[in-house]
Formats: structure tokens, C-alpha cells, sequence
């Protein structure tokens, strides 16, 4: 593309997302402010920002609650603690001195253009070029998949982490080492969602001596670090704090704790315990035998296997955090398009729409109080961890989203 054509093209992408922010604006955050996972971090950042505040502290606490819920938090009710890493501060700056109804606004269209351009990577790094009704089917179940869409709607950052790991996925397939290093590292704003990954990641390229990879990620991580130990000496104690009470105010834990806890009790903590080791002694199975052997063919398999256990054992998870399955969803998508010509088409059609309607389904016939019900926890995870299982070879034979030589 010449630079010309570029610069028409981001030209025209910054008036679209203009315009989005400006319907946003309009007809969502202005007469009806939400999206409160968002809230809490934006909040926390004007504290910081703004006010002069600790983000951990409990004047800013104090400040998020009456934000929500109009008064301070009564016992029962998640407090909304700022609970991310101070780096956050840095990166959520530009949006910090604006009215909360742009903020969100803002953020709500970065969201829905991480998903839609998380999308348009992973059709790249798997080699599908879809014709127009498919590509339109794939944005459609990009934007309204059930943990997207929630996500957009509670304005969960957990999405612009999964762009990220996507993003490194897709630098690593076109051999941009330092790109996805990078990603990687900001990966981390959302640490449970690659606690298993990111070290997946690094392991694999220190053995393969990828150091433009772990040096990038090593420089970006470093530095946010350094930056926020600067801006805020005590923070991480106050982080580490604030994240033991999480599980005090948060009434479903991991998927598999929700297998163990509420659907087959007489399991209970040991059965939940056994359970997550096995799970992870399998997850590091496979990574001997792509980092040891040097199965490069398995690469993406024990990715997406990797990203798998992280949400089912995860001390807590949310359900937009799985919104992460999209990126075997499209692979799994693409051969069915791929299959039988007009037979695979319909097929292929068929799991999209059954995929896009069933978790709303389950979620209105099961929702109680506004809350979602422990059994939107185990459908995605569970089921990705059984299909993935019988299709390794299918993966293998595929050789999708495997590194490119260095």
C-alpha cells in the first residue's frame, strides 16, 4: 500500500471512530452512564491524575463507590476497587481530565475496534480470506458473541487484553519478535488472563533464543514497572492487597471451582484441587514437548491449550475474559467454511449461529436478579478444552498460528 493510500486510510478510520464515539455518546453513556468495570479504573486514574489521590487508597475507593452506587459501599457490594496494576494509570492518562460520558464513550468504541481488529489479525495469521457473507457473519459474531458483547457493555479491559495476546499470536506467525514481545508485555494489565500464557510465551523464546521477544518484552515490562514504582514507591503491597479481598466480595470463582463447588459438591475443595493440577500437569505436557522437543507444529495447539487452563483454573475469572475463545472459534470456523464446499458453508453457518445464540439463551433462561448464573461459567471453557483435545492432529496437520523462523 503506498503511503498515500495510508494515510487515507487512517484518515477515514479516525472519522469512523469519531463518529462511533459521537453515537456512543449520544444514545448510550450520556443518558445512560454504565459500563461500571471501566468506571472503576477510570475513576481510579482521575484520582491519580486529577485529584493527587492513591488509586488504592480509600479516598479514591470512597470516590469510585459514590461514582456506583450513589453512597459508600455497604458490605455485601462489590467495593469497585481500582484493583489493576498502577501501569494502568499510564496508559488510561488521555482519558483522565474528560467528562465520564466521553471517557466511556471513548472507551466503549476503542473496545469494539480491539474486537473487530483482533478479527482482522486472526484471519490474517490463519490465511482465510472469507468471502463478503462470511466476513459479515464473523464481525457480527466478533461484536454480539456473549462475552464480547457483555464485555463491551461492562466495558471490560479484558478485551483490549485479548486484542493483545492476539496481537502477539499474530507477530509471532509473521516473525515480528519485537512487536509481539511488546504485546506481550502489555498483556499484563489483565494478569489473570495470561498468568499460564505469558510464560508460556517467554520460556519458548528463551529457548529458541527469540531475544528480540523476550528483550522487547523484558524493556516495555521493565519500564512500566519502573514508571509506576517512580510515580508510586508503595503500590504494589496495596495492589497485592486489594487483590486478596477480591474473593471476599465475589461470589463465583474459576469454572472449575463451579464444577467442584456447585455442580458436583461432594467433590468439593480436594476434587477442585485435583482437578486444576491435573489440568496443569497436561497444559505442561505439552509445553515440554514444545519447548523441549522443539514441537513446532504443536505451537499453537498448547497456545490456545495454555490459554484454556488459565480460565478454568484461574482463582477467578469473569465470563468476558472468554472471549479469549475466539481465537480457536475462527480456526474451528474457517475449516468448517472449508469442508465439502456448499455442505461446509451451511455447517459452518450453522455453529455460528448457534455458538452466537445459545450463551444468550442460557443466559436469559438462567439469570437471577440481574446476576449471571454459575452455569454461563462452564459451556465455553469446558466445551474449547474437549474440542481441542480431539483435534491436535487437526491443528498440527494445519500448522496454525506457528511461529515464523526468526
Amino acid at each position: 500500500m503506498r503511503s498515500r493510500d495510508r494515510w487515507l486510510l487512517a484518515g477515514l478510520l479516525l472519522i469512523v471512530f469519531g463518529a462511533a464515539v459521537v453515537g456512543v455518546y449520544s444514545f448510550k453513556s450520556h443518558p445512560y452512564p454504565g459500563a461500571n468495570d471501566f468506571y472503576s479504573r477510570w475513576s481510579g486514574v482521575k484520582s491519580f491524575w486529577v485529584d493527587g489521590l492513591d488509586p488504592y487508597g480509600e479516598e479514591a475507593s470512597l470516590a469510585i463507590q459514590i461514582g456506583i452506587y450513589g453512597r459508600p459501599v455497604h458490605e455485601d457490594e462489590d467495593p469497585g476497587y481500582f484493583a489493576y496494576p498502577l501501569y494502568t494509570v499510564f496508559l488510561l492518562a488521555p482519558l483522565a481530565p474528560l467528562e465520564y460520558a466521553w471517557a466511556e464513550a471513548i472507551w466503549l468504541t476503542l473496545l469494539m475496534g480491539c474486537l473487530i481488529g483482533a478479527l482482522i489479525l486472526l484471519l490474517d495469521a490463519y490465511g482465510w480470506r472469507p468471502g463478503p457473507v462470511w466476513l459479515g457473519g464473523l464481525v457480527l459474531f466478533a461484536l454480539f458473541f456473549y462475552p464480547a458483547a457483555r464485555g463491551i457493555m461492562l466495558g471490560q479491559p479484558g478485551i483490549v487484553v485479548y486484542l493483545l495476546e492476539v496481537l502477539t499470536l499474530w507477530a509471532l506467525v509473521k516473525s515480528r519478535d519485537g512487536l509481539a514481545g511488546a504485546a506481550l508485555a502489555l498483556s499484563t494489565l489483565k494478569p489473570q488472563m495470561g498468568f499460564l500464557f505469558v510464560p508460556f510465551v517467554l520460556l519458548w523464546g528463551l529457548r529458541e533464543r527469540r531475544w528480540r521477544l523476550v528483550g522487547w518484552f523484558a524493556g516495555v515490562w521493565g519500564g512500566l514497572m519502573l514508571a509506576s514504582f517512580i510515580a508510586l514507591p508503595g503500590w504494589l503491597g496495596e495492589w497485592l492487597g486489594q487483590l486478596g479481598n477480591y474473593t471476599s466480595y465475589t461470589a463465583i470463582g474459576s469454572p472449575v471451582w463451579v464444577l467442584c463447588r456447585v455442580y458436583l459438591p461432594f467433590l468439593g475443595a480436594p476434587g477442585e484441587l485435583i482437578i486444576s493440577a491435573g489440568l496443569v500437569a497436561g497444559m505442561v505436557w505439552a509445553w515440554v514437548r514444545v519447548i523441549l522437543q522443539g514441537r513446532m507444529d504443536e505451537f499453537g495447539w498448547t497456545a490456545i491449550l495454555t490459554l484454556t487452563v488459565t480460565h478454568l483454573v484461574a482463582v477467578r475469572t469473569a465470563t468476558p475474559h472468554f472471549v479469549v475463545f475466539m481465537i480457536p472459534l475462527v480456526f474451528y470456523l474457517q475449516k468448517l467454511a472449508e469442508a465439502g464446499r456448499q455442505r461446509g458453508a451451511w455447517v459452518g453457518g450453522l455453529a455460528l449461529a448457534v455458538l452466537l445464540v445459545g450463551l444468550w439463551v442460557l443466559f436469559l433462561t438462567t439469570v437471577q436478579a440481574k446476576f449471571e448464573h454459575p452455569a454461563m461459567y462452564l459451556p465455553l471453557p469446558f466445551g474449547m478444552l474437549i474440542v481441542l483435545l480431539l483435534s491436535r492432529d487437526l491443528w498440527r496437520r494445519a500448522g496454525a498460528l506457528t511461529p515464523a523462523q526468526a
